[in-house]
């Protein structure tokens, strides 16, 4: 697991494995996109729009995953002194915000025709509507600070403080009366979504997955020689 925090390692282990994860990204979607056209039923309240759930929930878990584990790697970063971590997060912080913009689009354009509004102050939309602007305040930072040292832990401590709005995206159908629908979903019940449903969903969350890591380990690999070129 050393790639997973030396950059030498991880070059080494990300030149093996990019592209049979390129391949699967494009099969995933492929299917996916079939499952979800096709092979899918209208829902019987919301018609064809239900479609519109296989990208924009990939993407609003994608964008809470990517920062919980970004928020992971600043505490190793910080606390343990382990430098990927800081790669890390400059490189995957627009990945982050970029799965937070696909949901919010999503999001509007599927509220437009449930709510008959494209926005609404809902706790979900406004806690998620409130992680895209960290996801920008992080990547401003790391574009502001001409001291590298001192710009990377200002980002990692920000990374942290910020995570206390994960629980609240996460929570907030529980915990507030909002008119988004709680979770279908949960690991501690059986899923209220038919399978039908169920199975492209989970493909293209798997596809999302996949791109995501894709791009993360093309950019992770740019960061790195883009400070050893520094160095150096």
């Amino acid at each position: 697991m050393k790639f997973l925090v030396n950059p030498n390692k991880f070059n080494e282990i990300a030149d093996y494995i990019f592209k049979p994860i390129l391949i699967l990204s494009i099969v995933l979607f492929a299917l996916g996109l079939l499952f979800a056209l096709y092979l899918s039923p209208n829902d019987y309240q919301q018609g064809s729009t239900v479609r519109i759930m296989y990208v924009h929930v990939p993407s609003a878990w994608l964008s809470l995953l990517t920062y919980a584990v970004m928020s992971l790697y600043s505490i190793a970063a910080l606390a343990f002194r382990i430098p990927f971590g800081y790669i890390f997060n400059t490189a995957v912080a627009p990945i982050g915000a970029v799965f937070t913009l696909i949901c919010i689009i999503s999001g509007s354009l599927w509220g437009k025709p449930m709510w008959g509004t494209w926005w609404v102050w809902d706790a979900r939309l406004t806690s998620v509507a409130i992680l895209f602007i960290i996801y920008l305040i992080i990547i401003f930072m790391n574009l502001s600070f001409e001291n590298r040292v001192v710009r990377e832990k200002v980002v990692a401590i920000f990374i942290l403080v910020g995570s206390v709005n994960l629980p609240i995206i996460k929570f907030s159908v529980d915990w507030w009366n909002t008119l988004h629908q709680p979770a279908t979903i949960s690991k501690l019940s059986k899923p209220s979504i038919d399978p039908t449903m169920l199975t492209p969903l989970i493909i293209m969350t798997l596809a999302f997955m996949m791109i995501g890591l894709a791009i993360s380990i093309l950019r992770i690999k740019t960061e790195i020689i883009s400070r050893k070129s520094n160095i150096s």
